[in-house]
């Protein structure tokens, strides 16, 4: 599990408001949020067809093409 340090910031009235912890944590916690979204996604279209390198590529020509036009 991964150990964060965290400094508390309140308000006047003691009142919890924020939460500060170091860049470093902070980085490490959006690499593990990223990792399991990617993680998720390919989850998610693993029994999906896969393409051959030709028709992926005539697949991207597309899109390309369609994103120049409009």
């Amino acid at each position: 599990m991964l150990e964060i340090s965290k400094n508390y910031v309140l308000d006047n009235n003691q009142k919890t408001i924020a939460v500060q912890i170091p860049i470093a944590e902070f980085e490490k916690i959006e690499e593990i949020l990223e990792d399991y979204g990617l993680a998720k996604l390919i989850e998610e279209v693993e029994d999906d067809p896969t393409l051959s390198k030709e028709e992926a590529l005539k697949y991207l020509a597309s899109i390309d093409n369609n994103n120049v036009e409009s």
